[in-house]
């Protein structure tokens, strides 16, 4: 069994065991910033002259939705997440759709630190001018850690940082047709603030 799959059962039997326990829904908005590495193609290099790929999103403004259960003890929940940037003529967007589990450790009545892991998938979308557009679904891995801060009954404020490794990839094809080379996602880092309101 992969590593992946591991983790995807752990996230899986984690969650089932908290889903009995689950007593409260939330929903959340996020904003942060993300910063990816992107592994340039040997063609690519050569044929654009070493590109800075890794800047078309660094430090870039992310924005996401989230809907899970929770408890005292711990929460899941699924993500979908947005960020777009570009840099020297490289356009990329990044789309998340993953699903987390995190444990609880209080530090008081109404903060508490968390930390878990997160599995889904990733798409990584180029949209440089003068080049034909291109996306591609690849696996997403990670974990976060944070803390969360209850604000109300119902409402509460997180600030987090997930690091997630990936292997989405796209291609660099002149309109005329010509191909340039590839870029493959191998991970990227958020920090980042959620809002989130219980019912």
């Amino acid at each position: 069994m992969t590593g992946f799959k591991k983790l995807l059962l752990a996230i899986t039997v984690m969650g089932a065991s908290t889903a009995a326990m689950a007593n409260d829904t939330f929903a959340s908005f996020t904003l942060g910033q993300t910063s990816d590495k992107i592994k340039k193609s040997h063609a690519l290099n050569d044929n654009l002259g070493h590109p800075n790929a890794n800047g078309a999103i660094d430090k870039s403004g992310t924005w996401g939705l989230r809907l899970g259960q929770q408890n005292n003890q711990a929460r899941y929940y699924g993500t979908y997440e947005n960020v777009s940037g570009s840099h020297n003529g490289v356009k990329l967007r990044q789309e998340n759709l993953l699903g987390s589990f995190d444990l609880f450790h209080p530090l008081g009545d109404s903060t508490k630190l968390f930390g878990g892991a997160t599995a889904g998938v990733t798409k990584l979308t180029q949209e440089s001018g003068g080049f034909s557009r291109d996306s591609n679904i690849g696996y997403a891995w990670g974990a976060q850690m944070g803390v969360l801060q209850q604000v109300s009954k119902n409402t509460s404020l997180e600030l987090g940082y997930r690091y997630l490794r990936s292997n989405a990839s796209t291609e660099m094809n002149e309109r005329s047709g010509s191909k340039q080379g590839s870029l493959n996602l191998t991970s990227s880092a958020q920090t980042y603030l959620a809002a989130n309101y219980a019912f």
